[in-house]
């Protein structure tokens, strides 16, 4: 049951009208994943490829929150089959998130079960900075031989991996490289990490990092499991303080409760249960999008039928 979950589309990773653009895509996960990043660029890529981003474009593509929006937008600038490269300037200007459902849409479309985790990875960073772990979005998809394996469709360009000094195959992220944001919350909880080395990679406009952060992320993950792909900045549950402060204890113990669930070999049943019986961690009908360029605001999801 649960792999054939992840091979039904969400309402997030659903190309549509669109969908005829996918009809002579390979069916390689490796291939899916030079595509999906030859289709498009990070935020914060612009300086790596001697581009500058359009300020409309840096400011609004990252809001789009579904996969048919962002198709329609790639074949407005470049009618293109979706397999050509795009040249730089012609792509979506995204973040992590975008690469990896993009990734899990065309994966879900070929038939392999996929879905998104949110975590944090250590691999973005100088060497002075490496113990850092950043927020990040990556791909996790059904191998039949292995299982669930990770992988990170950003990497998968020779400049992305050569700026990074990636030493691992993008297809199967060693998963101490990118912990999941459960398994992040038990680094910290019982095994002593530093709450300030998880969070928004420095320099930020403000302590996103620690405890609440890696809390926030948590729900993301569960949602994500449930196929509910939000953006990494809509927000909902209760408004637990300030990023950076610690949580009060029994949030504390609310989370060590979750962690577990979401962390290791995920129990299928255990995180539809979780999601659909918790109303903290539920994604509800409207959530605030806390957008970093264009500021907060009230967001109602298109409905999801799971």
């Amino acid at each position: 049951m649960s792999l054939a979950f992840y091979t039904i589309h969400s309402t997030f990773s659903d190309p549509g009208a669109l969908a005829h653009r996918y009809a002579d895509l390979p069916r390689d996960p490796a291939q899916l994943a030079r595509i999906t990043r030859d289709l498009l660029i990070h935020r914060l890529e612009d300086e790596f490829f001697d581009h500058t981003h359009a300020t409309d474009r840096l400011h609004n593509d990252a809001e789009t929150r579904y996969i048919d929006d962002v198709l329609r937008i790639l074949v407005e600038r470049d009618p293109a089959p979706l397999d050509r490269r795009r040249a730089t300037g012609d792509r979506f200007v995204g973040v992590c998130r975008d690469f990896a459902l993009l990734h899990c849409s065309f994966l879900r479309h070929a038939g392999i079960p996929a879905r998104i985790r949110t975590g944090f990875a250590d691999y973005f960073g100088s060497e002075d900075s490496d113990r850092f772990h950043g927020d990040h979005v990556v791909t996790e998809y059904w191998h039949d031989d292995r299982g669930w394996l990770l992988a990170d469709s950003q990497l998968t360009d020779p400049v992305i991996m050569a700026q990074w000094n990636i030493g691992f195959d993008p297809m199967d992220v060693p998963r101490d490289r990118f912990l999941v944001s459960g398994e992040a919350w038990r680094a910290i909880r019982e095994d002593g990490a530093d709450p300030e080395t998880f969070g928004l990679h420095p320099p930020n406009e403000g302590p996103f990092w620690g405890e609440r952060f890696v809390a926030g992320s948590i729900r993301l993950d569960l949602a994500s499991l449930n196929k509910v792909e939000t953006l990494l900045w809509d927000v909902w549950s209760e408004d637990e303080g300030n990023p950076g402060e610690p949580l009060p204890e029994p949030s504390r113990l609310f989370y060590d409760r979750v962690a577990p669930v979401v962390s290791g070999e995920v129990s299928f049943e255990a995180a539809r249960k979780l999601f659909a019986d918790d109303d903290i961690l539920r994604t509800p009908p409207t959530v605030t999008c806390y957008a970093p360029f264009n500021g907060p605001g009230l967001v109602t999801l298109r409905q999801n039928d799971f």
